[in-house]
């Protein structure tokens, strides 16, 4: 039997202006490119009628960032002014935390979720795992997302090497990795999106580690 064509909803998390002029500088895919990206993403979802989900952080006013109403925690022109069906404040990394969000997507009985924006491995993983947990597919534009570097007592990592071990841990079980145009295929063409699986992933890393 034919697999059957996916209910989606495009999740735009957190372009805000804080992580293009403010204090956390989104490294890797360079905003250069994603963000150009994400507005193509919404431009074919509007298109093709899938419902879009634009997410705001929010912090109390005070806050040095994504203080509520600075210029930080504005969303990027670029995503403002597209067309949208949904606008979400929310606190913590998950969109699902105290939120409305669950109830919105079950109202509209999405069961697929295509999430772009920021960060990689923060608010994007957070809210794959729980969507992940929830029963619901999901979708990663790895091309129309990003990261930053981080270094603490734990160890150090780039933007690249965080956003890349992301993605392939996603893609392992969590979600299926793809480009922000194989994307825009699949969403047009109705059809799912293959995901990998952790034995083939194993397997795999096996192979070329002996070769």
């Amino acid at each position: 039997m034919p697999a059957a064509s996916p209910r989606r909803a495009l999740v735009v998390i957190d372009v805000q202006n804080e992580y293009f002029t403010g204090q956390l500088l989104i490294e890797h895919p360079p905003v250069a490119q994603s963000l150009p990206l994400i507005g193509r993403a919404m431009d074919a979802a509007h298109a093709a009628g899938i419902p879009i989900v634009l997410v705001q952080n929010s912090a109390p006013p005070e806050s040095p960032m994504f203080g509520r109403g600075s210029h930080g925690w504005q969303l990027h022109e670029d995503v403002a002014r597209r067309p949208h069906d949904h606008l979400i404040e929310k606190s913590f990394p998950s969109v699902y935390t105290g939120t409305d969000f669950a109830d919105w997507l079950a109202s509209r009985q999405i069961d697929t979720l295509a999430v772009a924006g920021y960060m990689t491995h923060n608010c994007d993983a957070s809210t794959i795992f729980e969507a992940t947990h929830r029963g619901l597919q999901v979708e990663f534009l790895q091309d129309a997302t990003g990261s930053l570097p981080y270094a603490n007592t734990a160890g150090s990592a780039t933007a690249e090497e965080i956003h890349r071990v992301f993605s392939v841990v996603f893609h392992t079980r969590f979600a299926s990795v793809t480009s922000t145009e194989g994307w825009i295929a699949a969403a047009q063409a109705g059809q799912p999106i293959p995901r990998g699986n952790i034995p083939a992933s194993y397997a795999a890393a096996r192979a070329k580690a002996a070769v």
